[in-house]
This record gives C-alpha cells, structure tokens and sequence, in this order.
C-alpha cells in the first residue's frame, strides 16, 4: 500500500475527524470526471423532474432543486456515478483518495457509495446539520467519507463546514417526534454553527472526513459552482446494521487488502434511519425537489 499521508497528517486527522490534502488526483482524472459532470448538467436542462437511468432500488440518478430550469439548472446531486461512468469508478477504486484512507482505517478496505454533491450558481441546496453515521450505522466506525473537490471551493459558494473533534462525542438523534428529518434538533445545529470551521481548498483537493464528524453546509452564494465527488469506504470488518442510503453493486467491494472473515464489533448505540424513497436525502431535510407540472 502506497503511504500517501505523513505520520503528522494521519494524527491530524484522528485529532479532529477532518483533513485536507491538495492533488488527491492527477489533473487528467479531474478534467475527465468534470467533464463528465459538465454532461450531465447539460443533460438535466431537458428534464423538470428527477431522472434515470435508475439506481438499484428504482430511484432517479439525478436529482435537481426546485428551482431548477432549462435555463438556470440546479442539479444538486448524482447517485453512485461510478455505476455508470468509468472515469469516476476509476477514481473511487484506484486514485490517491484510496490509499490515503487505507492508511487512517486500513490496510483492508471497503466500498459502500458514493454521490456527487453539486451547488450551482443560483441553486438553493444547503445542507442541516448531520453525522453521517447516523444513516449509515456499522458494527464500528472505521467508516471514512473521501470529498473530492471538483472545483475551487470557497466559503462563497458553499463550502463544507465541520466542527472539529465532535467524531469523538456523541451520535445525535436526526428524529424529530419520531419522524426521520436526517438532521440535528435546531438547539444543537445552534451549538454547532457556533463552533463551526469551512472546510476550502483548491479543485483537486480531497476533504477526508470521519462518518460521525458533524457538519453541514450553506447555500452556494457566488457565480462559481461547487461539485464535490464524494465516496464512503470502511475498514473490511465494519458491517453495515441498516440498508444503505444508496444501495448500488459495488457496495462492499475489497478496494484494498482483503476481505474481512469476521465483523469487529465496538461500544455503540445508534437510531437505525429511515433511508430515503425520493431522489436525494435533500428532500428528507425538507428541500424539494424539481417537479414536472
């Protein structure tokens, strides 16, 4: 396995949940995924609601904001491209991304999903308060989410914003009077938008990120988008208690070393979530999607 991160990086990382590091993947690998992107920004200009192909589990691939047009577009997210484009499954099984996550919970590493998250100008995606652990709960937490920037990403057009250490405190109900909201009680988003750091780099950089780490993110603000491509992978022995948010066939390929014979189980408690039917986890936050009149 190739050591991609310094000893003082990876201690980085599991000091605070949260690292950044710039050219996570070679210039020709992030102009062939963003001109992937580009075609499907294009392509969403002829739709006015969410469209296929379809995921495993029969949901749309894109999904776009409501406020989404032919002449101002708002695709705000992907499902698992990597099921349908080769540049972006080569990026999610062999980039840089990869071994640097080996290193924080590897050397036997695994694929759960992954999506593209996009805040075009004049879109109004944001995103609440969350950890991703709590959709997506395993017997442990060696669970790391790699966020490739596809684009400069400033606090201007809606950067991630996390809350450094907080991987290492609780796991926060996303119910609300037992009903799945996928998002923090407004007294503890309050906490957290107060502690709250941006996470910004150059395109190319990649945000590695731990699963229980809280975070969210505001609307783009600027005339420059923000694509992010972003993957989930666990170390080989975490297993899945809850059907994924976004089921697809590659879920649980090796991408490193081995697979794992047994499931290593850590002290835990976690409300098993209501994974989305629509389109995108936006719509469980309460941000609808387009629809077709």
């Amino acid at each position: 396995m190739s050591q991609v991160l310094s000893q003082a990086q990876v201690d980085a990382f599991w000091r605070n949940g949260v690292l950044t590091v710039e050219s996570a993947v070679t210039p020709e690998q992030l102009s062939r995924l963003n001109a992937g992107l580009a075609g499907w920004v294009e392509e969403s200009r002829a739709h006015t609601a969410p469209f296929g192909p379809p995921t495993v589990d029969d949901r749309p691939r894109f999904d776009m904001g409501a406020e989404h047009s032919a002449d101002h577009p708002a695709l705000r997210r992907v499902n698992n491209p990597s099921d349908i484009s080769a540049d972006y499954f080569e990026v999610m099984s062999n980039a840089r991304t990869v071994d640097m996550i080996a290193q924080l919970i590897g050397p036997n590493l695994k694929f759960h999903h992954c999506k593209i998250n996009v805040k075009l100008p004049g879109a109004r995606t944001e995103v609440a308060y969350h950890q991703d652990f709590a959709y997506t709960p395993h017997t442990n937490d060696d669970v790391v989410t790699a966020l490739l920037m596809l684009d400069d990403v400033t606090e201007d057009n809606g950067c991630l914003m996390v809350v450094p250490g907080t991987h290492k405190g609780p796991i926060y109900s996303l119910f609300r009077d037992g009903v799945f909201t996928g998002r923090m009680a407004d007294e503890i988003e309050t906490d957290m938008l107060a502690r709250q750091i941006p996470v910004t780099g150059k395109a190319g950089s990649v945000c590695l990120m731990h699963s229980r780490l809280a975070h969210g993110s505001a609307a783009n603000a600027s005339q420059r988008p923000r694509g992010l491509y972003i993957c989930v992978y666990t170390a080989a022995d975490a297993v899945p208690i809850a059907r994924s948010p976004m089921p697809n066939p590659n879920e649980g390929r090796i991408v490193r070393g081995v697979a794992s014979p047994t499931a290593r189980m850590i002290p835990l408690e976690v409300e098993l979530p209501k994974q989305p039917k629509s389109a995108s986890f936006f719509t469980v936050q309460g941000q609808a999607s387009a629809a077709a009149e």
